[in-house]
């Protein structure tokens, strides 16, 4: 038996913009605030949280939608990948994002729920933040 889940967000960001850093190795670890590598493209490979997350693209629709075979470091020996599929869709005032994680090892789910809000979620929404905030500062300035 395996786990799954789906977590949704609402980013301050157009999905251009989210889909880039997440598929950027210099950005994607600015997101997150920590070391990532990413091999953009189809068959790509990747890693994140400083390697206890890696794994390989393999399916994309540029600005729309990024599908991973993904694995943390704690999946058990022998365990198959997961899939993690990324769907960007605009909103007001920013994109939705919405995670769906399936066939994770039984038992890890609720961790991983909770890893996506607390690991990627909250940081993206101070990353994607930050720099309207500046520019808007920068404008009263003038």
């Amino acid at each position: 038996m395996t786990d799954q889940f789906t977590v949704t967000a609402k980013i301050p960001a157009s999905a251009k913009e989210i889909y880039e850093a997440w598929l950027d190795t210099k950005k994607h670890g600015e997101m997150t605030g920590s070391t990532a590598f990413v091999k953009p493209g189809v068959g790509g490979k990747f890693s994140a949280w400083d390697g206890y997350i890696e794994g390989t693209t393999i399916e994309l629709e540029p600005n729309k939608r990024i599908v991973q075979a993904w694995r943390s470091s704690d999946f058990p020996e022998g365990a198959p990948d997961s899939r993690v599929e990324i769907t960007l869709e605009q909103a007001d005032a920013g994109t939705k994002v919405t995670i769906k994680h399936t066939n994770i090892p039984d038992g890890q789910g609720q961790d991983f729920k909770d890893g996506w809000d607390e690991f990627y979620f909250d940081p993206m929404k101070v990353y994607f933040k930050k720099p309207k905030a500046a520019a808007a500062k920068g404008k009263k300035k003038k």
